[in-house]
C-alpha cells in the first residue's frame, strides 16, 4: 500500500479546499460558480485551486474563455487506503470495549 504524498495531507488540511473537492465531486465547474459558494475573493479561491491542483486532485480545461475545473480523486484512493487500517484498529478496539462492558453487565 502507498502512503499518500505529503502534498495530497496539506491540501485536505485545509476545509475550504475540502469544500471545494465537494463541491467538484459534483460536477465540473469554472472559477466564477466556485466564488459564490465562499466568502472569499476570487484571488483565494485561485489559490487554493493551485494547490489542489498541484496535488494532484483537480483538473482544469480551457472552454472558451473558461477554465473548467474537476475533481481527480485518484489521489484521495492513497488517502483512504492509509486511513483504514486506522480505522479497522479502531473498530477492533471498540468491539473489544463492548465485549468487556458486555461481560461485565
Amino acid at each position: 500500500m502507498l502512503e499518500p504524498r505529503q502534498e495530497v495531507f496539506d491540501a485536505v488540511a485545509d476545509p475550504n479546499r475540502r469544500r471545494i473537492l465537494q463541491i467538484l465531486a459534483e460536477g465540473e465547474r469554472p472559477v466564477q460558480d466556485l466564488v459564490h459558494h465562499f466568502d472569499l475573493s476570487f484571488s483565494a479561491i485561485s489559490q487554493h485551486l493551485k494547490v489542489l491542483r498541484e496535488a494532484g486532485l483537480v483538473g482544469r480545461r480551457q472552454a472558451g474563455r473558461n477554465r473548467l475545473y474537476s475533481l481527480r480523486p485518484e489521489p484521495l484512493k492513497d488517502l483512504h487506503d492509509w486511513t483504514e487500517i486506522y480505522d479497522r484498529a479502531w473498530r477492533e478496539r471498540l468491539n473489544r470495549l463492548r465485549s468487556l462492558i458486555e461481560r461485565s453487565e
